[in-house]
């Protein structure tokens, strides 16, 4: 099923201070991230050597969190604050990098975080290249 998010920005009624193409691949990164990161750490805790991946639970939650977070603000435009907007998005960036090297390290051993650290590189970019057009 392809994404609603470039139909419904589309519907928007007045101007966005941003450019579309690259909000619309952002909160479909977010999305995506956020989904990984929470299946991931499901799966995590489903391994037999659970305590081994305790850290890497814990990024998971932070990124799903952060990114869930930051795909609500940056889908609503009314009142639009682009200091928030920009805040969130580099912490976002932050936890994206964050968790993808976390999942990077058990990658050879779990398919999850091997899945989990491309979603993450993925949001991480799409952050940036939103914040790279933001005055």
């Amino acid at each position: 099923m392809p994404s609603t998010t470039m139909p419904m920005l589309k519907t928007y009624p007045k101007s966005i201070n941003l450019d579309r193409a690259k909000l619309a691949a952002a909160i479909d990164a977010l999305n995506d991230c956020a989904q990984a990161c929470t299946a991931c750490a499901d799966g995590c805790l489903s391994e037999d050597m659970v305590a081994d991946l305790t850290k890497c639970i814990r990024t998971d939650l932070d990124c799903a969190d952060i990114c869930t977070t930051t795909v609500r603000v940056l889908s609503r435009h009314t009142g639009y604050d682009a200091n928030l907007s920009r805040s969130l998005l580099e912490a976002c960036a932050t936890a994206c990098k964050s968790c993808g090297d976390e999942c990077a390290r058990h990658a050879d051993m779990h398919e999850h975080c091997r899945i989990c650290a491309d979603a993450c590189r993925a949001c991480e970019r799409a952050c940036r290249d939103l914040l790279a057009t933001m005055s």
